[in-house]
C-alpha cells in the first residue's frame, strides 16, 4: 500500500514532529569534565536485595549473553569498543505466560572500575538507547564514563527491539513531505477531521499489516517501566541508576511509582508532566515553539548575516511567509525528486528549536531558501530530526512509533467542539506552528489500540531522592512541566539552567554538569533551588 495522501498528511506529520527528541540529545558537542573524580564515587546500594514480582521469576533470572558489537547490534569478530544484548520480556504483562518480544540493550563499558550501571533514555517516544550510547562521549563527562558502566536500551517497540513497523523508508519519505494537498488551506472544521479520521485508519491499517501481533496494544510506558526492572535485575543491580531525557523521564517517573524500593540515582532532564492530557501537551509545546522561534529571531537580529529584517515580529512574519511559499510551491534542493514542501519546512525550523546551539544552522538554512530558493539546508535539518540519513534509509522507527506509545500513554479527552476551540487556542498561542498542531486525541481516538492509563500524579512514595534539571527557554518540554514533576514527587529537587533548547545535560554548562554528576557519582543532592546558566 502506498504511504498517507491528503490534507491530514500534514496534520499527521505535525503530531510526530511535535513530541520528537529522536537523538537530538546525543548529538551534542563535547565539553570538559567537571564534577566528582571517579575516585571519590560511591557504589550505589540497597537495603536488601530487589523484590521480584510473582510469576516473572524466568525473566528476572535469565542469563544474559553478551557479544561484541559496533554500530547498531551488529556482532563483530574480537574485540569492540562495545557489548551487545537481548533482553526477553512478557509482551503482556497481565499474561506473562504467553508471548514474549525482545528488548535490545548496548552497553559502554566503564573507563575504569566501574561503580555500577548507567542506564540512559534520549526521549521520544521513540528514541534509541542503543544509538545514543555509540555517543556517549558527546553527551555525557569523562567523570561519568569512567565511573559507570553506560547501557541504553531501545524500549519495546522501538529500534532494535521487537518493534513497530508501519512503512518503508520510500513511504516514510512521502509521508513526512506531505502531498499537494497540504498545499490548500481549508477552514471546513468538519472535513478537516475527518480526513484527520480517514488518514489515521489508513495508517492503522499499514502499522496493523507489518507489526507483530499484539504488539501495538502493549507499547505504553508501564509496561516499559517494568521491562527496565527486568533489565535492571538482568545486569545484576539491586537499583536503578537512570539519565533520562524528555519522554525519558516519564519513564523514569514511571519506573519510581511502580518500583520506589528500587529506585538508586534516578536523574530526569527535560521533564515530562504525567497529568497532562495529549491537548494540553501539544498547546504547551505550541507556546514553547513559538517563543523559542522569537528568541531565535531576536537572537538573529543581533549578527551581522541574518536575513530577517526589521525588529522580532517582522522576522517573525517573513519565516511565517517564507511557509507560506512552500505550501504553494515547494523550493527545490540538491535533491531533485525531494524538494522543500511545507512539512518538511515545519519539521527543518522545529527541530533546530530543540538545540540553540544549531541556531546559526537555521539562518543558513534561512538566507539560502529566501534568497537562492534552495531548500537544501532546511531539508537537511528536517531529515537529521527524523534520522534520515544520506543514502535514504532512517536509523530508527521512531516516527512510526512515537504516535503509538502516546495513544497507550494517554486516555482521550474532549469532542468534536472542544478540539475545534483547541485549534483555535492552539494558533492564537503559535501563530506560526499551531495550524498544524491538533487533533491529538482525534487521532489516537480513531487509532484502534485504546489508553488504559489514567493521568495521574506521579509520587514515587519511599523511593530515594530524584534529581530533576529543567531548562527555562526549552520549548519541547516547557519549564513548568519539570516543577510539576518535581512538586509531585515526595523527594525531589530541582536544577534550572536558564538556557534555551531541549535538555540542560550534556549541552548546557558545568555547573548543571556538576549538579548531576555529583549526584549519579557521589548521591549528592545540590543545594535547593540551584539556578544554573
Amino acid at each position: 500500500m502506498n504511504a498517507l495522501r491528503g490534507r491530514p498528511h500534514r496534520l499527521l506529520v505535525a503530531l510526530v514532529a511535535v513530541f520528537a527528541a529522536f537523538g537530538l540529545v546525543a548529538c551534542n558537542g563535547l565539553f570538559p569534565s567537571a564534577g566528582v573524580s571517579p575516585s571519590a564515587a560511591a557504589r550505589p546500594t540497597a537495603a536488601a536485595s530487589a523484590v521480584v514480582p510473582a510469576g516473572l521469576e524466568n525473566y528476572y533470572s535469565q542469563d544474559v549473553a553478551w557479544y561484541p558489537c559496533d554500530k547498531g547490534m551488529t556482532e563483530v569478530d574480537g574485540d569492540a569498543d562495545f557489548s551487545c544484548a537481548y533482553v526477553t520480556v512478557p509482551l503482556d504483562y497481565e499474561n506473562p505466560d504467553g508471548s514474549t518480544i525482545d528488548i535490545a540493550m548496548k552497553r559502554r563499558p566503564a573507563d575504569k572500575e566501574a561503580i555500577g550501571t548507567l542506564f540512559i533514555n534520549p526521549g521520544g517516544p521513540g528514541g534509541t538507547g542503543v544509538i545514543m550510547t555509540e555517543s556517549s562521549e558527546k553527551t555525557f563527562s569523562a567523570d561519568l564514563l569512567a565511573a559507570y558502566d553506560v547501557v541504553g536500551f531501545d524500549p519495546r517497540g522501538v529500534g532494535r527491539s521487537t518493534a513497530i513497523d508501519c512503512m518503508t523508508d520510500a513511504e516514510l519519505d512521502e509521508f513526512r513531505a506531505g502531498s499537494e494537498d497540504d498545499m490548500a488551506v481549508d477552514d471546513d472544521a468538519v472535513a478537516i477531521q475527518q480526513a484527520v479520521v480517514d488518514s489515521t485508519l489508513e495508517l492503522e491499517e499499514l502499522c496493523n499489516a507489518n507489526t507483530p501481533p499484539g504488539l501495538l496494544d502493549h507499547v505504553d510506558t508501564i509496561s516499559a517501566a517494568r521491562d527496565l526492572d527486568i533489565l535492571r535485575a538482568a545486569v545484576g543491580e539491586d537499583v536503578l541508576a537512570y539519565l533520562g531525557y524528555s519522554y525519558g523521564t516519564y519513564l523514569g517517573a514511571t519506573y519510581a511509582e511502580l518500583f520506589p524500593a528500587n529506585v538508586g540515582r534516578l536523574v530526569l532532564d527535560a521533564a515530562v508532566d504525567p497529568t497532562l492530557s495529549l491537548g494540553e501537551i501539544t498547546l504547551g509545546q505550541a507556546a514553547g515553539f513559538e517563543n523559542s522561534l522569537r528568541a531565535y529571531v531576536e537572537d538573529c537580529q543581533s549578527g551581522g548575516d541574518c536575513p530577517l529584517h526589521g525588529d522580532v515580529d517582522a522576522g517573525v512574519s517573513q519565516i511565517q511567509d517564507l511557509l507560506a511559499v512552500t505550501r504553494d510551491s515547494p523550493i527545490p534542493t540538491s535533491d531533485p525528486d525531494r524538494p522543500l514542501t511545507y512539512s518538511l519546512a515545519v519539521y527543518g525550523i522545529i527541530g533546530i528549536m530543540y538545540v540553540s546551539e544549531s541556531w546559526s544552522t537555521l539562518t543558513e538554512g534561512l538566507s539560502q531558501a529566501m534568497n537562492q530558493n534552495d531548500g537544501s539546508v532546511l531539508l537537511n535539518t528536517a531529515d537529521l530530526f527524523a534520522g534520515r540519513r544520506d543514502d535514504g534509509s532512517y536509523t530508527s522507527n521512531g516516527v512510526e512509533a512515537l504516535n503509538a506509545i502516546m495513544c497507550l500513554d494517554h486516555p482521550v479527552v474532549g469532542d468534536f467542539d472542544s478540539w475545534e476551540a483547541e485549534r483555535e487556542a492552539l494558533e492564537q498561542a503559535s501563530p506560526t506552528f499551531g495550524e498544524v498542531l491538533g487533533y491529538s486525541d482525534l487521532f489516537c481516538q480513531n487509532w484502534g489500540h485504546e489508553s488504559k492509563r489514567e493521568l495521574t500524579e506521579l509520587h514515587a512514595s519511599g523511593a530515594a531522592p530524584i534529581l530533576v534539571v529543567g531548562t527555562t527557554g526549552d520549548p519541547a518540554t516547557p519549564y513548568a512541566w519539570s516543577q510539576a514533576l518535581t512538586e509531585q514527587l515526595d523527594d525531589a529537587r530541582l536544577v534550572t539552567w536558564k538556557g534555551n533548547g531541549h535538555t540542560a545535560y550534556g549541552r548546557s554548562d558545568d555547573c548543571v554538569i556538576k549538579a548531576v554528576d555529583d549526584y549519579l557519582l557521589a548521591g549528592v543532592l545540590p543545594e535547593e533551588d540551584l539556578t544554573c546558566g
